[in-house]
């Protein structure tokens, strides 16, 4: 597929600590474990196998962190991409529990990185939950006294609309609640952050060296690449949306589509009528709208997607009618950056988490949660090739089905299961 991965001309990019270039893969590399993508899956396996004394060589089409990784909305969410009433539903309560625990040991471990490793990512507190209907505040309500609750988790709190008001400069919302435990980041310069621990910790790193085929003969692994060969006992295939066509096992499960993010002029003073608290924003839409101030007081707003093999060419444009929508008062402030990036949804948006064959895994599809999964889950593919399962298995039984009609059909099939949705949020 002929994605566009380097690093686009987006505020990320712009404001990133860019690390010199890594060589392409040359000729044959002998390792313990060959991981097939550079962002924060890949780089946190690759770290966590590194330290723990294992050989590695990683693989990154483009640049490390030009996926997903170094191109999304920086939010740090709690829990999975589905709430903790569906995976009541579908895995128990039990399950359910373990499931919000490991999402919080992912928050942890997170945080543990960015400090162990003196990552500058410019990490906020706060997440706000923006209800755009009225019927929904009920429910915000009665799950954040639910997580308190049921969860142990305190820092939860319900917004009416007046209280949610006073932190959103917008009358487009109805109420909702604050994760005080959520955040946000600069997601490409933590993806930097884990590449630069992971070559310091011995990972061998290998740039514009896109995986083509998976060879599994015999004990070994091999991946083949344009100008060179890994072999491998073990691959971990880390690379969401954008390996699309590499492996059809992962096809089946996981898909690519294209968000968009655009960056406004430095409001100024005006910044704290938009969002007071400083915190990040996510509303109840389907097809949903996120925003944050960034370090220099721009609105990063994303907003839209598209369900086409290529991004659009003018991002910024695309997206300015949904945060006008959100924030009209801005209809004079300037575009200076918009772009656009692919990430990997499920089915049922929980992330595919699987072992592909004897000895090779995968991590994928997290639907929009990945700044806080996966650096998590590369760990817990690091521990499975250690013979350590119990996290992997727990993950590998989540519900996560195949698109409908396999690789060839699951595109015409999304666009108008998507085109549902996005109505059903205009309605």
């Amino acid at each position: 597929m002929a994605f566009d991965t380097d690093h686009p001309a987006s505020w990320y990019a712009a404001t990133a600590h860019h690390l010199s270039p890594f060589p392409p893969l040359a000729g044959t590399v002998r390792t313990d474990v060959c991981v097939i993508g550079g962002g924060y899956t890949g780089l946190s396996a690759a770290l966590h196998l590194a330290e723990a004394g294992l050989s590695v060589a990683l693989l990154e089409a483009s640049r490390l962190g030009s996926g997903a990784s170094g191109r999304n909305g920086g939010q740090i969410h709690s829990g999975q991409r589905r709430d903790q009433d569906w995976l009541e539903a579908h895995v128990g309560l039990d399950d359910a529990k373990a499931l919000w625990r490991l999402a919080e040991d992912a928050k942890a471990l997170l945080h543990r990185l960015i400090a162990r490793h003196m990552i500058d990512c410019d990490v906020k507190p706060g997440l706000i939950v923006a209800d755009h209907k009225p019927s929904y505040v009920a429910h915000s309500h009665a799950y954040a006294r639910k997580l308190n609750e049921v969860y142990g988790y305190p820092h939860a709190a319900p917004l009416t609309r007046e209280e949610l008001r006073e932190l959103v400069g917008s009358d487009a919302y109805y109420g909702g609640m604050i994760d005080r435990g959520g955040g946000h980041l600069h997601p490409l310069n933590l993806a930097l952050g884990l590449a630069k621990a992971a070559h310091t910790a011995g990972a061998r790193l290998f740039e514009q060296s896109r995986a083509l085929r998976i060879n599994e003969a015999g004990d070994k692994v091999k991946v083949s690449t344009p100008r060179g060969v890994v072999e491998a006992d073990w691959v971990l295939e880390c690379g969401d949306g954008l390996q699309d066509g590499l492996d059809k096992r992962v096809d089946t499960h996981v898909m690519p589509i294209a968000n968009y993010i655009a960056a406004t002029e430095p409001l100024g003073e005006r910044g704290r009528e938009i969002i007071s608290n400083g915190a990040a924003v996510a509303d109840s839409r389907f097809v949903v709208n996120y925003y944050r101030l960034s370090g220099d007081g721009r609105l990063l707003f994303g907003g839209g997607e598209s369900y086409t093999r290529r991004l659009r060419p003018n991002p910024g444009e695309f997206v300015r009618p949904y945060m006008l929508k959100v924030f009209p008062q801005l209809a004079d402030v300037r575009i200076d950056y918009g772009w656009g990036g692919l990430l990997g949804i499920t089915m049922t948006r929980m992330p595919f988490v699987r072992r592909l064959s004897p000895r090779v895994l995968t991590a994928a599809g997290y639907s929009g949660q990945g700044v806080m999964l996966a650096p998590y889950f590369g760990k817990i593919l690091a521990e499975a090739v250690k013979g350590q399962l119990g996290r992997f298995d727990l993950l590998a039984g989540l519900p996560v089905p195949p698109f409908p009609g396999g690789p060839l059909m699951r595109w015409p099939l999304l666009v108008a299961g998507m085109s549902y949705y996005a109505l059903r949020d205009r309605l």
